[in-house]
């Protein structure tokens, strides 16, 4: 894992929250969702089945992307040898695409 300096973090940071927002789209639109991403801030935003919000922010004095959602934090690094924010070998869309399932009960059994 390589230290960012603060510029790279802002702008891969903000690659990868509108990354993640592109990557969420077709879900979005499918299950009828929405997602906005404002002032540097990636929210998911749920009526069904239950209401719910998912909050994506940088945390630029520790060079990470924090999540928040489905009652539990998660904090992602960046990873140089993925090229982006991830968490266990899990990229930012990823973990957004499995945690909106896991809401939406589109998740498989076992999922957290």
């Amino acid at each position: 894992m390589n230290a960012l300096t603060d510029q790279e973090f802002r702008v891969r940071s903000d690659e990868a929250l509108e990354s993640a927002r592109r990557a969420l789209l077709p879900l979005a639109d499918t299950e009828g969702f929405e997602v906005e991403l404002q002032n540097g801030v990636l929210n998911l935003v749920f009526e069904e089945p239950t209401d719910a919000r998912f909050v994506v922010s940088p945390n630029a004095p520790v060079r990470q992307i924090w999540v928040s959602a489905l009652s539990r934090s998660y904090k992602l690094s960046w990873v140089s040898e993925l090229g982006g924010f991830a968490l266990s070998g899990e990229s930012l869309p990823q973990l957004l695409d499995r945690l909106a399932r896991i809401h939406l009960g589109l998740g498989s059994a076992g999922d957290d």
